[in-house]
């Protein structure tokens, strides 16, 4: 039973609940843990905040490109229904599939990671183990009801943005180190290492767009969607800032280097060994957050897909209190079998690459649907058009370049999932065109 059959109206979210599923999507995994990564790559404050003030403009552009898509065509779905409805239909639906097994299941799955990682710095645990429990309990709330999901979401967020704004006060309150532990180690980053950095934070950026995942949830779309999106995108720009400056103000560069719980480091210096530990354990909750909001956003794009497609016709159903039950049940269960691999930057590498490569097929169709659809209702248009939808689609362009240059294996599963996944939509599109 959808949530139109069983007579209740299926747009619940409001301007807060959509805006706390952008931040709740973007802030969690990335700031808390590729900063050790690209400190491994470039060793130099400066670039590191220079990278992560270039990836928040960047986000921003697009940003801008799906506020315009979103308040023209309202729908659930994101990447599925905007390419499905400005390329093809094939483009479409393998981009729903890389979406729910690469988009939103590898993301969940590497926040139940640093999630289990985080927990294991304040008790003996198995971090697998940890973030599996997490995940399961997390996808009960959103099995239940849909405004159970909600709240829960918006409660996890705004404890979220609590915790983030405790933490930069304190960090900016505290003596800084001494200026030889925040100096440069190295020299100037080489190009190679720098690319690779930039592929991090691309991945950290990602969920700027996840409200449009839910288009058919919020009231009003046509303008609450836009101003979501910005002011979501905004708001974690600059805290991802403020607080990156704040893990280099506090953690030497040599201590960070290489590090996935950088949060929990920090913290130790900040609060001591106990004020670190409940710090940690704060983090969790935080990244409890992240994957409730990956775990609400993700199942609407198989939920679109199967309203249109006879062969996902079963994940469409919804619950009677509109949960699409078996469209979460499947997200998680794949992100299941990535949090069994245990290897954060293979999958980290791989899931920055899909994603970056269907934003940016989904930013150049604001240019795309301008000639073919002129006429098109616009109802908010992207400023100072063409330059955002220009500025991403480049970005996303040499991102791509460079991780298949620095990280093959990983880029080359990315494009083999993305090949197959066109391959079987066009079989499957035909055969249904025919039948």
């Amino acid at each position: 039973m959808t949530s139109a059959d069983s007579g209740q109206d299926p747009r619940v979210l409001g301007y807060f609940s959509a805006a706390a599923i952008v931040v709740a999507n973007m802030v969690g995994t990335g700031v808390f843990t590729t900063l050790g990564l690209q400190a491994e790559l470039v060793p130099d404050p400066a670039w590191l905040l220079g990278i992560w003030l270039a990836g928040g403009l960047i986000a921003f552009c697009g940003a801008l490109c799906y506020a315009e898509l979103g308040a023209a065509l309202p729908r659930s779905g994101g990447e599925y229904h905007f390419l499905g409805r400005i390329y093809h239909p094939v483009l479409g639906l393998a981009a729903g599939l890389v979406s729910v097994t690469v988009g939103f299941a590898a993301p969940v799955a590497l926040a139940a990671m640093a999630l289990g990682r985080y927990a294991a710095t304040i008790y003996p645990v198995s971090p697998a183990w940890t973030g599996t429990a997490a995940l399961l309990a997390i996808t009960l709330f959103h099995l239940v009801d849909v405004r159970v999901g909600q709240r829960f979401q918006v409660i996890t967020t705004a404890l979220k943005l609590l915790l983030i704004a405790v933490f930069i006060v304190a960090g900016l309150a505290a003596p800084p180190l001494p200026a030889s532990a925040m100096n440069a180690v190295g020299g100037a980053p080489s190009g190679s290492a720098l690319s690779l950095a930039v592929v991090f934070v691309f991945y950290a950026y990602s969920g700027w767009n996840a409200a449009a995942y839910v288009a058919s949830e919020i009231r009003q779309p046509q303008r609450v969607l836009p101003m979501a999106l910005l002011h979501g995108t905004a708001i974690v720009t600059v805290a991802y800032l403020l607080l990156n400056y704040v893990f280099l103000r506090t953690v030497p560069l040599p201590a960070l280097a290489g590090t996935v719980e950088i949060g929990a480091l920090s913290a130790q210096r900040l609060f001591g060994v106990t004020g670190g530990a409940v710090m940690s354990g704060m983090l969790c909750l935080l990244l409890i957050s992240t994957i409730s909001a990956m775990v609400l956003a993700g199942p609407r794009v198989l939920q679109a897909a199967g309203e249109d497609i006879a062969l996902l016709r079963p994940l469409a159903k919804a619950t009677s209190r509109g949960a699409p039950a078996r469209a979460i049940v499947l997200q998680v269960a794949i992100a299941l079998l990535f949090l069994a691999t245990g290897s954060f930057e293979a999958v980290l590498t791989f899931a920055g690459f899909t994603l970056t490569l269907f934003a940016g097929l989904t930013a150049l169709g604001v240019i795309v649907l301008r000639v073919t659809e002129p006429g098109l209702p616009r109802p908010w248009r992207t400023w100072a058009y063409p330059l955002p939808p220009l500025v991403f689609v480049g970005a996303s362009a040499a991102v791509l370049v460079l991780a298949l240059r620095e990280r093959p294996l990983a880029a080359f599963a990315a494009l083999t999932l993305a090949g197959l996944a066109i391959a079987a939509s066009a079989w499957h599109l035909k055969r249904q065109s025919a039948a």
